[in-house]
């Protein structure tokens, strides 16, 4: 079997706790020596003054049992950061950039070009000034459009519509 700290930890830390929840010290009519529980045979704990002394073999364990405590704090908010990178970078910087580029689409706009509107429609862009496209959907068929709601230019292709 390979050695597992965790469950050795884990051992060392019950074993410590038994130790301090059984600890046994000589009572004060003891005159032989012999080790004596704190509680009497009534299942009373004993009123002494003095407090029991410590057993050799608990304060060895003891700092055994207090490093298998909780993590840093900032290990609990590690987690969060990293789904905060997450979203950062794969959704939010992506967004960002596309609109960027539409944005300077949008900016470089002139006449002649065909454009799609966000309402769906297409058309050939007739004049342009900072705020306003006019913009010619069918022969005689003209419309002004905010060029913030002009979602994307269409590259002109090489042949004629089918129904023309």
């Amino acid at each position: 079997d390979a050695f597992d700290p965790w469950h050795c930890r884990f051992a060392l830390r019950c074993y410590a706790h038994a130790l301090l929840l059984t600890a046994r010290h000589p009572s004060p009519d003891a005159s032989d020596g012999h080790w004596q529980s704190a509680v009497t045979a009534q299942g009373k704990l004993r009123n002494e003054s003095r407090t029991p002394p410590m057993n050799p073999l608990f304060s060895i364990l003891a700092p055994a049992a207090d490093a298998t405590g909780a993590p840093p704090a900032w290990l609990q908010f590690l987690p969060l950061v990293a789904m905060a990178l997450i979203f950062w970078f794969l959704i939010l910087r992506p967004q960002m950039r596309r609109q960027k580029q539409l944005q300077t689409k949008i900016a470089g706009i002139k006449k002649g070009d065909q454009v799609l509107t966000a309402g769906g429609l297409v058309g050939k862009v007739i004049k342009v000034d900072d705020h306003y496209a006019d913009i010619e959907l069918a022969p005689n068929v003209k419309v002004k459009a905010v060029k913030s709601t002009i979602s994307d230019i269409i590259a002109p292709t090489g042949t004629a519509p089918a129904n023309d």
